[in-house]
């Protein structure tokens, strides 16, 4: 249903005062979750670089700080590395809903299977060779 002229002035008005506010646009991106998942794999990137970094530096520099660092610089690109993906994971499943006004994330979704999915089809075979009589 198309707004009034009225409505859309007002909606206009209240537009252009929300995007003058620089308070309120950085209170909006930072709770954004495509912001949030940006910066989360911007430092997963950083954590990584800087494990690599730490294991070749321990490499070059061999000795006893070969010994400690790379151990650390691997742990670190590891968790680098599983911090990116944690958050592209995280980042394609949350959505913003406004329900009664108020902003809400929901992340995931429902846990059963999928009507056609492996999980589905793996029961259903079992069912059929439990009922057949072909278990062993």
């Amino acid at each position: 249903m198309p707004l009034s002229d009225h409505e859309q002035r007002l909606f206009e008005q209240i537009e252009q005062s929300l995007s003058e506010d620089p308070q309120f646009a950085s209170a909006v991106r930072a709770h954004d979750p495509a912001h949030v998942t940006r910066r989360r794999l911007i430092l997963a990137g950083i954590v990584t670089v800087i494990g690599i970094g730490v294991v070749i530096g321990s490499v070059i520099a061999g000795g006893d700080v070969a010994m400690f660092g790379a151990p650390i610089g691997a742990v670190l690109m590891f968790g680098g590395l599983i911090l990116g993906l944690w958050a592209q994971r995280r980042g394609t499943n949350v959505k913003l809903k406004a329900v009664d006004g108020k902003a809400s994330r929901s992340v995931g979704g429902s846990k059963s299977p999928k009507p056609g999915g492996f999980t589905s089809r793996m029961e259903e075979r079992w069912r059929r060779r439990r009922d057949n009589g072909d278990i062993f």
